[in-house]
């Protein structure tokens, strides 16, 4: 295996089939991803004629891989396709509740009857399949789960972590698992599981949801030993925010796991929005609107950003969007995750085509990576800031300049020697010891020293 290093960049491969994955593990690998992101490994709702994303989120039992992705032997051959090329597997689970099949039935057995009917009646396909456990008998029943209603009130902690997640007062809502021995055994006896099969990293989806109490029994030192694991806490921002203050800040505080660096992500937002400024990228840290490095999964959008209504308001035009990326892959600290999907949303870019099918492999994404990937270990110093233009060193090798007006800049760098853009390809060379640029309207530039060229 090649040299692991705590910031390496994650494909999240959202929504893609296992194989489909595993065919893309050469492309990947040659992106310069080190990682990659799949959704639930779980069996949820398959059909003939597929179904949609957040089926997956909705899991039926924790005891087979069958879902509109695939199986445990797609998801295996995923596992050894991208071990092949050096690249780690990591999983989206789900633990803070099961499917809301109340339009079908009304008791809490998990699988349902009828799914167990269908074990028995295909033994021989679900033997091959199963992770762990007695396909005979249910993982869940009704005692497993707690009192049943709605979450009303966002800002109360305890009716956020017991209340159900529901689509409106109309919709009982996705049953709540309850933290008991029982529960949190099944959940541990999955996680060993995937690790038995090569994974090496999980995403805790709904982590908010999850008390801490409750997070700590199931992600104990024998699961999370030599596994990159991290939580989805949904902030609209850091420091004085009531929802970092009520559920990221204790996260942070009460276990050694990671986060998605929501707050750093607002940070970047504001700071693109006309009347925002980029100096508020030169620290955001040190001002409690960005996590600390080492903890920190960081990101332009994520899976829930484009496909869910609420959210909708906060997908960067595509211009912006790479500004982002070019900070957070720029930066020094955090783990970048790249989103990538099927088409799940329906929006498309400039060109007509759906956004972010290909984004992941697009030149420019790539170029951002190969910065990220030549700058591990070397220290962020400013150069330059204001509203509108932001320019960073990494060490003497690598320099990050970003432009949100809609007028090109010039700009003169304190640097000398030859230099590399990345972004567009294109050489530099230094005079007296500046290095003189014009960077064009909303776009930015990665620059590579000469000599650091060499791989990494």
């Amino acid at each position: 295996m090649k040299t692991v290093h705590h910031t390496d960049v994650i494909l999240h491969a959202f929504d893609w089939p296992y194989l489909s994955v595993a065919e893309q593990a050469h492309e990947i690998a040659k992106a310069g991803y080190k990682s990659v992101l799949v959704s639930p490994p779980m069996k949820s709702l398959c059909t003939k004629s597929g179904t949609k994303w957040w089926q997956r989120y909705q899991p039926q039992d924790y005891r087979v891989i069958d879902n509109q992705l695939g199986n445990t032997v797609d998801f295996k051959a995923m596992i050894t396709a991208l071990k092949e090329h050096d690249i780690r597997t990591y999983v989206d689970v789900v633990f803070n509740h099961m499917a809301n099949e109340s339009s079908i039935r009304n008791d809490l057995q998990y699988p349902s009857q009828a799914e167990l009917d269908s074990y028995q009646s295909n033994s021989q396909y679900f033997e091959s399949v199963k992770l762990f456990g007695d396909l005979s008998e249910p993982i869940f029943t009704e005692e497993d789960f707690v009192e049943a209603f709605g979450i009303e009130d966002w800002q109360d902690k305890w009716e956020v972590q017991n209340g159900r997640i529901t689509g409106g007062p109309t919709d009982p809502g996705l049953p709540t698992l309850r933290d008991s021995d029982y529960v949190v055994e099944q959940q541990k006896l999955y996680l060993k599981a995937m690790k038995a099969l090569g994974v090496k990293g999980f995403r805790i989806d709904a982590a908010k949801h999850i008390t801490l109490e409750q997070l700590k029994k199931v992600w104990s030192d024998d699961i999370t030993e030599g596994i990159h694991i991290f939580g989805e806490i949904i902030t609209d921002g850091g420091a004085t925010k009531a929802e970092y203050e009520l559920f990221l800040q204790p996260y942070l505080e009460q276990t050694r796991l990671g986060a998605y660096d929501f707050p750093l992500f607002q940070t970047v937002f504001d700071s693109l929005l006309p009347k925002g400024s980029l100096k508020s990228l030169i620290d955001p840290y040190c001002f409690g609107q960005a996590l600390s490095k080492p903890r920190a999964i960081t990101f332009a959008i994520t899976h829930d950003i484009p496909n869910n209504d609420v959210f909708a308001d906060m997908v960067m035009d595509e211009s912006l969007e790479g500004l982002a990326y070019s900070y957070i892959l720029g930066r020094d600290g955090g783990v970048p995750l790249i989103y990538t999907d099927l088409d799940t949303s329906g929006i498309v870019n400039s060109c007509k085509k759906p956004r972010w099918v290909d984004s992941w492999n697009d030149p420019q994404m790539v170029a951002r990576i190969e910065f990220h990937n030549r700058m591990h270990g070397l220290r962020m110093s400013l150069i330059e800031a204001c509203d509108d233009l932001l320019a960073f060193k990494r060490g003497d090798k690598g320099i990050v300049v970003l432009n949100k007006s809609r007028k090109p800049k010039r700009m003169s760098l304190p640097v000398s020697g030859e230099w590399f853009e990345l972004l567009s390809a294109q050489k530099y060379s230094t005079v007296k010891r500046e290095l003189s640029v014009v960077v064009p309207p909303q776009q930015s530039m990665m620059l590579v020293k000469q000599g650091a060229l060499s791989k990494s």
